[in-house]
């Protein structure tokens, strides 16, 4: 475990406290402190992962509940309407202002009134989206002669899914600036990756609990798509009713000058030590004062002339190119996918079920990479792969849908491969473009500017999936697999741009991350041998951050030289292993 100096921010060194000063806190620490420690270091990781579980929660819920048929009369709608769309994309709308207003919330009113807010908004749209268009009789099955009009169905629907929104939304900005302020995890990338793994995790659950119901109940029962909707209850219950276990962000507290409270978080978080509390306190206090002075607004980040628009570009392309790898639209339309290649609607469901257990299992190999082969790396590669995917994804739809009988094409050999390439095309995008833009922006922008920097990184994630699931359904409905061609040079697109314009932010501290955007600005051939301003990875400080560290040529590890030159400087700064201080905390 790296040291807790690391974390917050410190100058002293990572041997830690003192022998002496692990002694003068008794033998009762001595024998409970380790179970302390890690109990507190469990309950934050199972809370913020439980969390993000939420919004994979959503993705596999709806991805069943759109083919019910049951779900389809109540609201009025066929099965091929664009209203199907329209029904799921809302929910990113409310994302994307969900996300301003927590993170808002956050900086005025702290972290944890924010998240429990957001949850009990979760709460309150879960439970609009269960009662719209709900009978109490057995055999109700919906439509103009149900207990509801299908108009105040379809309104109810779409006002829960909007609320719904703005809690997750919330919540997925929020949390990654909690749980990183109080985390003391070392590798920044690993953390992030096992979080997201539980989002997968959510959308396994979502999906079977949707497939379990359908094939107990039937698609006519209405309580096959409700059961799935009502158990999204347990997330935020669960969450709202452990939430005053853990502590107030100690650096949002100091922020506010709320110096007692923050030394009680410290204790609570570090063996209620009150010496190592109290050093904490001074570092982030010291911290605090460096950057009292310093403001930077959304107009830094939106605009050209902002100190911050670099970077912020960056966490809006990342976003959009993760929504054009396509792969929202087949986390939400799975069954869909399958019934292109050929298959049943039954066997579809269970081949979906399959595809997201092996999502799951796969994400693993992110954690594991991450933080050695670099971001950038990951997501060039996984672009290229998607790329490949969906071009023989194309090609088996069409010999499964299309094909001559007079070329004798096997059907069934056609739908076995056509599943292996859309499990490869799910496990390339788990490892390789899940995690990584989110992670990124916590990375690249000053501490003052990371909260919001997390914010721009959920609306644009909202606003692209909100375009990706409307368009995705009318695709599927009128261009069938030829979208998978379309998926390919978006996902070609992604890839060149991350080539030349993504920087490798992992294995380097926050501030040699800042310092490429510096560069940036100076860097630039103007052909007439001048410098001038360059976004281009490859102009920047000669190439430095093409690579990640480890793997520079000329033999040297950047990585450890970086850290004694940190070792050796103003103490300030920290330990030079990339986590000097926690990944994000208030402006």
């Amino acid at each position: 475990m790296p040291s807790t100096e690391s974390r917050q921010g410190g100058n002293r060194s990572s041997d830690g406290p003192s022998a002496s000063s692990q002694h003068e806190d008794g033998d009762s620490s001595q024998n409970g402190g380790l179970k302390s420690i890690i109990n507190k270091k469990s309950e934050i990781v199972m809370f913020s992962s439980t969390a993000i579980a939420l919004y994979g929660y959503d993705q596999g819920m709806m991805s069943m509940v759109n083919t019910n048929y049951s779900y389809l009369d109540t609201m009025g709608i066929a099965e091929t309407s664009p209203i199907v769309g329209i029904i799921v994309s809302v929910y990113y709308l409310g994302c994307t202002a969900g996300a301003v207003l927590a993170s808002r919330l956050a900086d005025v009113k702290g972290r944890k009134p924010s998240i429990f807010i957001c949850l009990a908004t979760c709460i309150i749209g879960n439970l609009l989206m269960f009662v719209c268009g709900l009978s109490l009789d057995p055999n109700e099955k919906g439509g103009e002669s149900g207990a509801w009009p299908t108009t105040a169905s379809l309104t109810c629907m779409l006002i829960g899914r909007v609320v719904l929104g703005l809690g997750v939304g919330g919540i997925d900005a929020v949390i990654p600036v909690y749980s990183a302020e109080l985390s003391n995890d070392g590798g920044r990338g690993k953390a992030l990756a096992q979080e997201f793994q539980m989002n997968i995790f959510g959308l396994l659950v979502a999906f079977a609990i949707n497939l379990g119901a359908t094939l107990s109940l039937g698609k006519e029962s209405q309580w096959a798509w409700r059961t799935p909707i009502i158990c999204m209850q347990v997330f935020p219950v669960l969450l709202i009713s452990v939430i005053s276990r853990l502590p107030e962000s100690p650096r949002w507290l100091v922020s506010r000058d709320r110096e007692d409270d923050a030394r009680k978080a410290l204790m609570k978080l570090h063996n209620g030590s009150q010496m190592e509390a109290d050093d904490l306190l001074e570092d982030l206090k010291t911290a605090n004062d460096e950057e009292s002075d310093e403001t930077i607004g959304y107009k830094d980040m939106l605009f050209p002339s902002g100190s911050q628009y670099h970077p912020t570009m960056l966490t809006v392309m990342g976003q959009v190119n993760q929504a054009l790898t396509g792969y929202g639209a087949v986390s939400v339309y799975g069954p869909q996918i399958f019934e292109l290649l050929g298959f049943d609607v039954t066997t579809a469901e269970f081949m979906t079920l399959g595809n997201f257990c092996s999502y799951f299992v796969t994400m693993t190999i992110s954690w594991m990479t991450i933080d050695v082969l670099g971001r950038r790396k990951l997501m060039v590669w996984g672009a290229a792969g998607l790329a490949g995917c969906f071009i023989l994804l194309a090609l088996f739809g069409g010999l499964a849908m299309d094909a001559p009988s007079s070329w004798a094409i096997n059907k069934f050999a056609v739908r076995i491969v056509g599943s292996f390439t859309l499990f490869l095309a799910t496990a390339i995008f788990g490892i390789c473009w899940l995690a990584t833009v989110w992670l990124i922006p916590t990375e690249i922008f000053p501490s003052s500017a990371r909260a919001r920097g997390s914010a721009v990184s959920v609306i644009i994630w909202g606003l692209a999936n909100f375009a990706v699931t409307l368009l995705t359904p009318i695709g599927f409905n009128n261009a069938k697999y030829w979208l998978f061609l379309v998926f390919a040079v978006t996902n070609t697109f992604a890839g060149w741009w991350t080539w030349k314009y993504s920087p490798e932010t992992g294995g380097r501290s926050f501030e040699e991350n800042q310092e490429f955007f510096k560069m940036a600005n100076e860097d630039g051939d103007g052909g007439d041998g001048e410098k001038k301003a360059t976004w281009a990875v490859h102009k920047v400080d000669d190439g430095k951050f093409l690579y990640f560290p480890r793997q520079k040529d000329g033999g040297d590890d950047e990585e450890e030289e970086g850290g004694r030159q940190q070792g050796n400087g103003s103490g300030k700064k920290g330990s030079g292993n990339g986590e000097r201080e926690p990944l994000l905390r208030s402006s």
